[in-house]
């Protein structure tokens, strides 16, 4: 992406925001999509290293980890995905944390002036930060009255959106756009990545960080956050999920030296099917051996076999894998039931089902199916009843010759 250096890299991933009534921001739904991005597709480097803080409660503890990023050599890449407020006595920005309340502003949330501080003291042009910020509104009329204070040391993207409407809680949108980006293997670098990002997003009345996309593309119909990989309907399983690499637990550092995903993609992409299962089956082992089953890590690889599987033209298998992969993200890693990453894997797995020609096959995947239509009634309407509709389809036909496994 951005930086190219000899110097391993650092990518920090900061998403914080309030509980309850203080909350503007779903700021945490955002880090799976991010951490599922390679580190170096962060920083530009081959190896890099992964900083994730998730919800964090104490302001010391996070200075603390960004004073540690911004200490290194190689190139630093920050994305920052929260809410922006004022404390009520220095009226000073601060970045609010989990436990920040209006009134506890200044002792529970990150002041703005100790990021750019320590950003500042960084060498130029090894900075990289992506801003994806709802600001409350005392926030907001101070940014509309003098410009968000940044470290010159850094090259700064992203935006900064208004206040919600009551009741209601913004998305990390343009966030998500940058792993949706970056998760297809894509390599741009800072400027286009953030260009591109800001096409996929809406950004009315935003405050835009860097440059903002033309005029045309922005009168373009926004894109907003489609759920990965391609829902039931006709877009090509094979256009969905290319790579999305290694999830790191929340807090973890973990330094990235080899990613297999480029030897995997290489492979699908040269018709070696069977070589990019095997590579991936390995991985996956390694992940399982790693962190275990049922974590995020091991999730992902039965998503990237299921990809796969459906690059082989092997719908059946690739139904059977998203359907375990949904399985795990319900019951093991206890995602909700409307997660874009749950609702993406069970509509991945009916629109493969539907395309399996062994009936025998399909019947037999069929009650998994059912079972998680119900729990997951994805992006399409009607499509539990479909899926009804198919099985007793499936009931009144004779067997057919083995197809399609």
């Amino acid at each position: 992406m951005a930086i190219n250096g000899a110097e391993p890299g650092t990518a920090l991933l900061l998403a914080a925001a309030p509980a309850g009534k203080g909350r503007l921001t779903d700021a945490g739904s955002v880090i799976p999509a991010l951490a599922a991005v390679p580190p170096s597709a962060w920083t530009g480097t081959a190896a890099a290293t992964l900083i994730e803080l998730t919800d964090p409660t104490e302001p010391q503890a996070v200075l603390t980890r960004v004073r540690g990023a911004a200490a290194t050599a190689g190139p630093l890449t920050l994305v920052l995905v929260g809410q922006l407020l004022v404390d009520r006595r220095q009226q000073a920005l601060h970045l609010a944390l989990a436990r920040t309340t209006p009134t506890t502003t200044r002792y529970t949330a990150l002041p703005w002036a100790w990021l750019v501080q320590e950003l500042q003291q960084r060498r130029p042009d090894t900075t990289t930060v992506f801003l994806d910020l709802v600001a409350d509104g005392a926030a907001w009329q101070q940014l509309l009255d003098a410009p968000l204070a940044l470290s010159s040391a850094a090259r700064w993207f992203g935006v900064i959106a208004p206040p919600p409407r009551r009741r209601h809680t913004a998305h990390p949108r343009y966030t998500h756009a940058l792993a949706q980006i970056l998760r297809t293997g894509q390599r741009p670098d800072a400027d286009q990545l953030h260009q591109q990002a800001l096409r996929r997003v809406e950004i009315e009345d935003a405050i835009v960080l860097g440059p903002q996309p033309p005029a045309a593309a922005a009168a373009t119909p926004p894109a907003l956050d489609p759920p990965e990989p391609a829902p039931v309907a006709p877009v090509p399983a094979q256009t969905a999920r290319a790579v999305s690499p290694v999830y790191v637990p929340s807090t973890a550092v973990v330094p990235v030296e080899e990613d297999p995903h480029p030897r995997i993609v290489a492979a699908s992409e040269a018709g070696h099917h069977y070589e990019a299962a095997q590579l991936a089956a390995a991985a996956e082992q390694r992940a399982l051996q790693a962190f275990g089953p049922g974590t995020h890590t091991a999730v992902h690889w039965i998503e990237v076999r299921a990809f796969l599987a459906a690059r082989a033209q092997e719908p059946a298998t690739a139904c059977e894998l998203w359907l375990t992969a949904a399985q795990t993200r319900l019951d093991a890693l206890q995602q909700a039931p409307d997660s874009p990453e749950v609702v993406a894997a069970v509509d991945q797995a009916h629109h493969h089902w539907e395309r399996i020609r062994d009936v025998a096959r399909a019947r037999q995947l069929a009650p998994q199916l059912i079972t998680a239509r119900r729990r997951v009634p994805g992006s399409q309407r009607g499509a539990l009843e479909a899926a009804q509709r198919k099985v007793e389809q499936l009931n009144s036909c004779g067997a057919s010759p083995a197809q399609g496994r």
